[in-house]
């Protein structure tokens, strides 16, 4: 590992939503980024829920081709147990530009908002916190209770991005693939990486449906 490595950190929890872990992680990777991965243990049961795939410790790079649907060889990956609390993201000395957690169950924004450190991805947000580094924390429940909405604006008086899993369509999606794209490009935005996983608004209404269909 380079001395010099900076990653942000993504921690993949429960929530069903493994599509939107893969995009975010696929659009840093794409933009030159190092990253820095915390599968939770229930996340790795939502895996094999809705991909078949076991997440392995021992063959995580062979799995995270899987996930990513692409070659990992070469990725600028670096894998961290959910149980290692002596792991680097652990500590506020260990160099990141920030977190995403994506999809963020409800529990692991409760446990992230009351400074639970129940587990690796708990603490190192609880880290990027408090190392006043960006937290965007993507929640993907529906409907929200009030606890959960009371934890939100915790988390958000805290300094983190609270970003729903909530995708848009003015930007005329035909394939699920955009609908996910759209919430990992807002995603980006929130950590200030340049990305083209959507089309804008420009201030055209029904511009995005023109372009599809045409005049």
């Amino acid at each position: 590992m380079s001395s010099n490595r900076t990653p942000f950190i993504v921690g993949i929890s429960g929530a069903s939503g493994t599509a939107y872990a893969a995009a975010v992680i696929n659009a840093l990777l794409d933009a030159g980024e190092s990253v820095d991965l915390v599968v939770s243990k229930s996340a790795r049961l939502t895996i094999l829920d809705e991909l078949g795939l076991s997440w392995r410790d021992g063959h995580w790079r062979e799995d995270l081709a899987v996930l990513l649907d692409r070659d990992t060889a070469n990725a600028d990956v670096v894998t961290w147990s959910a149980g290692d609390f002596a792991a680097g993201p652990s500590s506020g000395s260990y160099p990141a530009k920030g977190m995403v957690v994506v999809p963020a169950s409800t529990a692991s924004v409760a446990g992230i908002a009351m400074g639970l450190s129940k587990d690796l991805l708990q603490r190192a947000a609880d880290v990027t916190l408090k190392e006043r580094r960006p937290l965007v924390v993507c929640v993907r429940e529906t409907p929200f209770t009030r606890s959960t909405m009371e934890h939100m604006l915790t988390l958000d008086i805290s300094g983190a991005v609270v970003l729903p899993c909530n995708p848009a369509f003015y930007h005329g999606p035909t394939h699920v693939q955009q609908l996910v794209d759209f919430v990992a490009g807002k995603v980006l935005d929130a950590i200030g990486i340049d990305n083209d996983l959507f089309t804008r608004w420009q201030g055209e209404l029904g511009a995005a449906r023109k372009a599809a269909t045409g005049p």
